[in-house]
């Protein structure tokens, strides 16, 4: 079972952890701006770039948010998706404050589907039922290419290694 740190303590994630080279599941989340269905994973036409925070509503997720926002509109060829459990109307509420408007932020509130199908469900601590901090490259073909599992949810991630990643499988 895959583990992550909340200010220095180890807590457990629950759900099935997916790996570099594994086939990334195909899972369905709610996007923010129409309460609309949107499929993250699987083989698509453009590569993936899955940005799994705890909540919209700390600094450090929305922070995150703002950085990829910024970056990721850089990199042709990449679907960049910010993805937690907040409640979509929260989701859009931050996107519409925040100017977020090149990526997709999107819910996994319903059955926990995404956190669930990647391992990234916290299952122990005061933070029990949301997501860690993690980022997965998906490529074209639906492979994993590219996974960090923040060490310390509270810190942020290393940016530069997602981007590089994202823009690596976006030029093959």
């Amino acid at each position: 079972m895959a583990t992550t740190k909340l200010k220095g303590n180890e807590v457990k994630l629950a759900g099935n952890e997916v790996n570099v080279g594994d086939k990334a599941p195909e899972v369905t989340v709610v996007n923010a701006e129409g309460l609309a269905d949107k499929k993250v994973g699987g083989a698509q036409d453009k590569v993936q770039l899955l940005v799994v925070v705890p909540s919209l509503d700390t600094p450090v997720c929305a922070a995150e948010t703002r950085k990829f926002n910024e970056k990721a509109a850089e990199i042709e060829g990449v679907d960049t998706t910010v993805i937690s459990m907040d409640l979509p109307f929260a989701a859009g509420r931050f996107c519409s404050a925040e100017g977020i408007e090149n990526l997709t932020v999107a819910s996994d509130f319903r059955n926990k589907d995404f956190a669930n199908a990647y391992g990234v469900l916290i299952a122990e601590g005061p933070l029990a039922g949301v997501t860690a901090r993690a980022i997965f490259v998906v490529d074209k073909d639906g492979t994993i290419v590219y996974k960090q599992l923040v060490p310390e949810i509270t810190e942020e991630p290393e940016y530069e290694e997602a981007l590089e990643a994202a823009k690596a499988a976006a030029s093959k």
